[in-house]
């Protein structure tokens, strides 16, 4: 809690030199430099003094959101661990450890937008609380992050995804990134575009035994010739052609997918920084 202190209004004056709203990050060392040479003694008071200050504070209230965070950590939301959703993975069912990676990450990303994106979006907005019918339990000391809303976190990455450099946080017009999206703004645009893709373009993809004709095909030879190997030998020039052009087509789509799964994963691997609140 104490670092908020320290980012007040009155740690500004205390200080002498106001903290910047947003800096890259190799930049904050710079300003604390220079911060720190202008008004050595202020500069201690402002961040390290209103610490000590804030820390004898909370003391206690902070030992208790440590215990109420520890509970909800281990039993609640499980931070310690990827999961898998039992649409995707079914209690019971046995799943190589490759084959977790896809649906266990993803399914993590959909949790961070409609839990942890979606408390972000109302925690001090009370009118956005009650657009989106944000229980009690969805903010404030007693938040256990069980609470789901989709449209809310995807609302809170729409917005992120329109910052742009301008007059609010220091940068005019002549500056060359005036108007230019801003760091989080390309990745939270990156971040929609995973959580759309697992969300609603990867379920429509359409069953490849299905889609390739090798389904109708099997089904179609296995009714004329039966189900044993010995049978397939009977295929005719023509059958024998077919059976080649729908495995093709199956493995090619097979391949497809798994590659777009693979990209995608790659996708979300270099973005996972931005997944924090």
């Amino acid at each position: 809690m104490s670092r908020y202190w320290s980012c007040s209004k009155f740690a500004d004056k205390l200080r002498g030199t106001p903290k910047p709203k947003w800096l890259e990050l190799g930049e904050w060392e710079t300003w604390e430099e220079q911060a720190r040479k202008a008004h050595p003694i202020r500069y201690w008071l402002a961040e390290e003094g209103l610490d000590y200050i804030s820390d004898t504070i909370d003391f206690i209230p902070d030992k208790l959101y440590a215990i109420k965070y520890y509970i909800n950590n281990r039993w609640v939301t499980k931070t310690n661990a990827l999961t898998a959703h039992p649409s995707d993975i079914r209690p019971g069912d046995w799943r190589d450890v490759g084959d977790r990676f896809l649906p266990c990450l993803f399914n993590e990303v959909v949790d961070f937008v409609e839990i942890e994106l979606a408390w972000w979006h109302i925690v001090w907005d009370k009118e956005a609380a009650k657009k989106y019918s944000a229980p009690w339990y969805s903010r404030g000391w007693f938040r256990w992050r069980t609470w789901r809303n989709a449209e809310c976190g995807i609302d809170n990455l729409k917005w992120q995804s329109s910052l742009r450099y301008g007059d609010d946080d220091g940068v005019d017009e002549k500056h060359k990134l005036f108007g230019k999206f801003t760091p989080q703004a390309e990745r939270a645009q990156e971040l929609l575009a995973l959580y759309d893709w697992w969300k609603n373009q990867r379920p429509t993809r359409p069953d490849p035994y299905e889609a390739s004709g090798w389904r109708e095909f099997h089904d179609r030879m296995e009714k004329q010739y039966g189900g044993s190997l010995s049978n397939r030998l009977k295929f005719t020039k023509e059958e024998k052609k077919e059976s080649t052009k729908v495995s093709n087509a199956l493995h090619k789509l097979e391949e497809e997918w798994e590659k777009e799964d693979e990209d995608m994963m790659i996708r979300l691997i270099k973005v996972r920084h931005a997944l924090w609140t």
